[in-house]
């Protein structure tokens, strides 16, 4: 696959999400909230390589600076970091209930 070769973010987006799967097996957690994770990690993902898709194609159509397709690029970015933001808020939500049963 083209971004687990070529794009960082991908590869660490995917190890956090490895991890996070490791921590809900350590920390078990119900049906519901496996269904919530996985979500949260396939929409991480998946925007993220919509993102290297738009970045790709944008690079190939011009390789002047042009505001615009800056603004996508941005904005493309944006979602991924909006949609990596809210899975790290609902992982919180989750696993840190957990967390202080063990530490108590």
């Amino acid at each position: 696959m083209f971004s687990f070769r070529h794009e960082r973010n991908f590869r660490i987006e995917l190890f956090m999400m490895l991890l996070t799967f490791v921590i809900a097996i350590i920390f078990p957690i119900s049906a519901m909230q496996w269904i919530v994770i996985a979500f949260c990690c396939g929409a991480v993902l998946s925007l993220e390589l919509i993102n290297t898709a738009l970045e790709k194609l944008a690079d190939a159509v011009t390789v002047e600076f042009h505001p615009l397709i800056k603004q996508a690029k941005d904005v493309a970015a944006g979602a991924v970091l909006l949609s990596s933001v809210t899975s790290v808020i609902i992982g919180l939500i989750i696993f840190v209930p957990k967390i202080k049963l063990l530490l108590c």
